[in-house]
């Protein structure tokens, strides 16, 4: 059996209680070396073998695979944050489709939300946003067409870019140039829940700015819209005594 597991976004404490359990009962483990807390890695028993996906290729790790199920042992494969976001699990689950091996996935928090955390941010702020756009700009691996980053920005929504910080000066002019005040409020969110996590507050015409002033060259998160600086906002309609819910009646 293997088990795609979301490692979360840093701080070893952040994996789900599942994903730690499987941790601990994996005779096998292939972690994502350059973005998973090593950290993690001592959740494992003392008989389990663990290799460092940073330095293999797909077909190195099907065939590590492929191995520990010969031998009847259990693999966790994991990965930093939640599987489902950047995390070429989909390429895997196909080979392993194709040789008849079982696996299951194990959600894990995002760095995204981890993020929101070191900022104590909320990105759907009543009044201001109420949808969030996760994406990335295209570099050697490239973006659909239609996910240009300026189609995107043309909404003003809540925006969370990936692996873009090393491509600030022509991210914030795709911003600019799709629709966002270069005065928007933007952050950067270096090392989420790590140790040696930092987060700056700046405008969308300041991230590479501010990203160069601080020594931000990888590793970090861009958020772009008015929630990362709400200055007026609606209250939310939930905790109203006006209104109404299916658990509350509205104050009279």
């Amino acid at each position: 059996m293997v088990h795609f597991v979301g490692a979360g976004p840093g701080a070893p404490d952040l994996i789900t209680l599942r994903g730690k359990q499987l941790l601990e009962e994996a005779d096998v483990i292939i972690y994502a070396g350059s973005l998973v807390n090593p950290k993690l890695l001592e959740y494992s028993k003392d008989i389990c073998t663990i290799y460092n996906s940073a330095n293999m290729t797909l077909e190195n790790v099907i065939s590590v695979i492929q191995k520990a199920e010969a031998a009847g042992r259990t693999t966790v494969r994991l990965h930093t944050g939640d599987p489902c976001l950047y995390g070429a699990v989909r390429e895997q689950m196909n080979e392993l489709d194709r040789l008849g091996i079982a696996y299951d996935s194990c959600p894990g928090v995002s760095s995204f939300c981890g993020a929101a955390a070191a900022l104590n941010l909320e990105y759907t702020v009543p009044g201001i946003s109420q949808s969030v756009v996760i994406t990335r700009m295209e570099g050697r691996t490239p973006v659909p067409e239609k996910e240009d980053i300026r189609s995107f920005a043309f909404h003003g929504s809540t925006m969370v870019v990936f692996l873009s910080t090393g491509m600030l000066p022509e991210l914030q002019s795709r911003l600019i140039e799709g629709g966002y005040k270069p005065d928007t409020p933007a952050a950067i969110v270096y090392k989420a829940t790590w140790p040696d996590e930092k987060k700056f507050i700046c405008t969308v015409d300041s991230l590479a700015e501010t990203a160069e002033k601080n020594g931000i060259t990888k590793t970090a998160l861009i958020i772009v819209g008015d929630v990362t600086a709400p200055s007026e906002y609606q209250r939310s309609k939930l905790y109203d005594p006006s209104f109404t819910t299916g658990y509350r009646e509205a104050e009279k």
